[in-house]
């Protein structure tokens, strides 16, 4: 075949380049520049920018197969970055991770390969992608603690269908650094991408208020009952479930508190016990499905956390809401803007992402 690959300069994408050269396939490299902003182009360990570019050239130039490299750091503002901050400025969790495979990387890349007449598009994600007797299927990769199939819960069925994820079989990273030697590549040893890309000091915050000022503004942290217990430097700095950066309303007398809910639009971040924040219900808009949504309430397996196990649960589509609704087996933790992925067994049923429970009480479908 003539394969796409999307290499990104790191050793997953190396690898899958230099397997697929290996198996005789018709390989060609493209390297997705999406930003270059100071001290992020020189970040070990980030991807898509400075010298991971020129890493991921220098591997093509050892496999002996093209290597083009796209500019699409404003579409990449627009897309990922923009909605990072708008996240936050509502009070939300965001994923930049899937909202950068879902519009820049698998949209752009598979229009790329076909317009280069590839018959598929290869990337390092750690999952599998199975042709069932209904067409194909995602499925979580062999090793759990590298399982990226969460994020991917958004890939359309037609880009699933065009992909392939030649690591999803791996059992553990050192195979595919060995795999990464083996094949004689300099980047075997290079480090993992850590946090996310484009916030090189890790500090959120500072991100989006470069785009959302509104959302670094201070206000009040209050306790669930009402009680106003400190103040906040923005709304950027919380999400659901954190029990760190509350000063003094991180207790209240002996107990510990916990981000229960934030309430972007007044500028307050609310706190309680974390016996008050699990869900029985949780609600998921923008869904995607990876095969025909079930009629009634049907059983499946949900993943509300990028690192957590799926657990078991029930699971019902209201098609004409657009909201899928979710009873996890026990109540958990949910942040609103985090993806909510339907598992049966191994298999990526589909997914959207979390909206706040209040949303749904007062404004319904249109929340």
């Amino acid at each position: 075949m003539r394969i796409l690959v999307a290499m990104s300069g790191g050793v997953d994408s190396s690898v899958v380049a230099g397997l697929l050269h290996e198996q005789g396939h018709e390989v060609v490299g493209a390297t997705l520049q999406l930003y270059d902003h100071g001290a992020a182009t020189a970040k070990r360990g980030a991807c898509c920018a400075g010298q991971d570019i020129h890493d991921a050239r220098r591997v093509a130039d050892r496999l002996g197969i093209p290597h083009y490299v796209l500019d699409r750091e404003e579409r990449f503002r627009d897309a990922v970055v923009r909605d990072f901050a708008d996240a936050y400025a509502r009070g939300e969790t965001p994923i930049p991770c899937v909202r950068c495979n879902q519009t820049v990387k698998f949209h752009d890349l598979v229009e790329l390969a076909r317009d280069l007449g590839c018959e598929a598009l290869a990337t390092g994600h750690y999952a599998r992608r199975v042709d069932g007797p209904d067409g194909p299927e995602l499925r979580r990769a062999a090793d759990p603690a590298r399982d990226q199939s969460y994020f991917l819960f958004a890939t359309t069925p037609d880009q699933l269908a065009f992909s392939r994820f030649p690591l999803g079989g791996f059992r553990d990273k050192a195979a595919v650094r060995a795999e990464a030697a083996r094949l004689g590549l300099r980047v075997a040893e290079k480090p993992d991408s850590q946090d996310i890309c484009f916030v090189p000091s890790g500090r959120y915050h500072e991100v989006v208020g470069r785009f959302r000022p509104d959302a670094t503004e201070g206000g009040e942290i209050a306790h669930i009952d009402g009680r106003v217990l400190g103040r906040h430097a923005g709304v950027a700095r919380y999400t659901v479930g954190q029990g760190r950066g509350l000063g003094s309303a991180s207790r209240d007398g002996e107990e510990r508190l916990y981000v229960a809910a934030v309430e972007a639009g007044r500028r307050r971040v609310v706190v309680g016990p974390r016996a008050a924040l699990p869900r029985e219900e949780v609600v998921a808009g923008e869904v995607n499905w990876l095969r025909p949504p079930p009629a009634g309430v049907f059983p499946c397996e949900v993943k509300l956390r990028a690192r957590e196990a799926p657990q078991p649960a029930v699971a019902e589509w209201d098609a004409g809401a657009g909201l899928l609704r979710v009873r996890p087996a026990s109540p958990s933790v949910a942040a609103p803007g985090q993806a909510c992925v339907l598992y049966g067994g191994e298999r990526v049923l589909g997914g959207g992402f979390i909206r706040r429970a209040e949303s749904v009480d007062t404004a319904g479908a249109a929340a």
